[in-house]
């Protein structure tokens, strides 16, 4: 009798998680199926799930940036729209998170995207220090990784630019000179990604 309402809640606890989970797991990725590349570089936002972020304006529209860089240069690019929320990705888990609460790290070894100065997000305290741990960097906060972001932006608009470039030249030098909209392809935007 005992084993009869183990095994009736186990199975009601999976019915519930094979439901509920689903539903967790597409909430996550309706950004990136609303918002599949970065309409300022190109890149791929599903492959750069983990440092994606997901503004949202005031007035219903929101702009979905591969990375931190290009979510400033929207927010540059139009002052006038007030950004009622900024999400960015948690390194590790890839699931947005509010950028404001978010625990930064600044620097370390591990490249950044579309930045030679890393910038990542952490849900917690405990994944930022375990990262820094392993790879470097400095803990810092939203206002400190955003103003960052601004103050490296020439020097990482030129390496991009200057990347890029390299990349058409080599494509043209091996016959095919590729599509270099936007950049072209996503591994010439400037940074080495994974």
């Amino acid at each position: 009798m005992k084993s009869n309402r183990i095994m009736a809640f186990a199975m009601s606890t999976l019915m519930v998680a094979l439901l509920v989970l689903p539903a967790v797991c597409l909430a996550a990725d309706d950004d990136i199926a609303a918002h599949p590349s970065c309409p300022l570089c190109g890149m791929d936002r599903h492959k750069f799930a983990h440092s994606r972020v997901l503004v949202s304006f005031e007035d219903g529209s929101q702009f979905g940036a591969c990375s931190l860089h290009c979510a400033a240069l929207e927010l540059a690019y139009h002052p006038d729209k007030a950004p009622v929320k900024i999400q960015v990705a948690d390194l590790e888990g890839k699931q947005l998170i509010d950028a404001e609460k978010a625990v930064w790290v600044m620097g370390g070894n591990k490249p950044g995207v579309m930045t030679a100065n890393a910038k990542w997000a952490f849900a917690d305290e405990a994944g930022a220090k375990a990262f820094i741990a392993a790879n470097g960097g400095k803990q810092a906060d939203f206002e400190t990784a955003i103003s960052a972001t601004y103050a490296d932006m020439y020097q990482d608009t030129k390496m991009i630019r200057e990347k890029r470039k390299k990349m058409k030249q080599m494509k043209m030098e091996q016959g095919g000179q590729g599509n270099m909209a936007h950049g072209g392809d996503n591994k010439a935007h400037g940074m080495k990604h994974e």
